[in-house]
Protein backbone atom coordinates (compact mmCIF):
# COMPACT_ATOMS: atom_id res chain seq x y z
CA UNK A 1 0.00 0.00 0.00
CA UNK A 2 1.60 3.47 -0.52
CA UNK A 3 2.54 5.57 2.30
CA UNK A 4 1.49 9.49 1.50
CA UNK A 5 4.41 11.74 2.04
CA UNK A 6 2.69 14.89 3.53
CA UNK A 7 5.59 17.00 3.17
CA UNK A 8 5.06 16.68 -1.08
CA UNK A 9 1.88 17.40 -2.39
CA UNK A 10 1.34 16.56 -6.30
CA UNK A 11 -1.38 16.54 -8.41
CA UNK A 12 0.07 14.69 -11.29
CA UNK A 13 -1.76 12.10 -11.29
CA UNK A 14 -0.10 10.27 -14.67
CA UNK A 15 2.96 10.11 -12.29
CA UNK A 16 3.41 6.26 -10.86
CA UNK A 17 4.88 8.16 -7.45
CA UNK A 18 1.38 9.98 -6.62
CA UNK A 19 -0.55 8.85 -4.23
CA UNK A 20 -3.78 7.48 -5.79
CA UNK A 21 -5.88 7.98 -2.51
CA UNK A 22 -4.69 12.01 -1.88
CA UNK A 23 -2.88 14.58 -3.55
CA UNK A 24 0.47 13.79 -2.20
CA UNK A 25 3.87 11.96 -3.52
CA UNK A 26 4.78 8.43 -2.21
CA UNK A 27 8.41 8.98 -2.16
CA UNK A 28 10.29 10.01 0.46
CA UNK A 29 11.99 12.66 -1.44
CA UNK A 30 12.06 14.10 -4.88
CA UNK A 31 14.87 15.66 -7.03
CA UNK A 32 13.44 18.98 -8.30
CA UNK A 33 15.72 20.64 -11.22
CA UNK A 34 15.33 22.44 -14.26
CA UNK A 35 15.61 22.76 -18.24
CA UNK A 36 16.68 25.80 -18.61
CA UNK A 37 20.16 27.33 -18.24
CA UNK A 38 18.48 30.36 -15.83
CA UNK A 39 15.35 29.99 -15.01
CA UNK A 40 12.94 32.44 -13.87
CA UNK A 41 9.78 31.36 -12.90
CA UNK A 42 8.48 28.25 -11.69
CA UNK A 43 7.25 26.54 -15.24
CA UNK A 44 10.82 26.65 -15.70
CA UNK A 45 11.28 23.79 -13.27
CA UNK A 46 10.45 19.89 -13.11
CA UNK A 47 10.70 17.31 -10.85
CA UNK A 48 13.22 15.39 -11.96
CA UNK A 49 11.54 12.31 -9.91
CA UNK A 50 8.36 11.59 -12.81
CA UNK A 51 8.01 8.47 -13.54
CA UNK A 52 5.13 7.62 -16.04
CA UNK A 53 2.37 6.00 -15.13
CA UNK A 54 2.29 2.34 -16.87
Amino acid sequence: MEKANRSIHCTVTSCTNHCKSEDYCSLDSIQVGSHECNPTMDQCTDCQSFAKKN
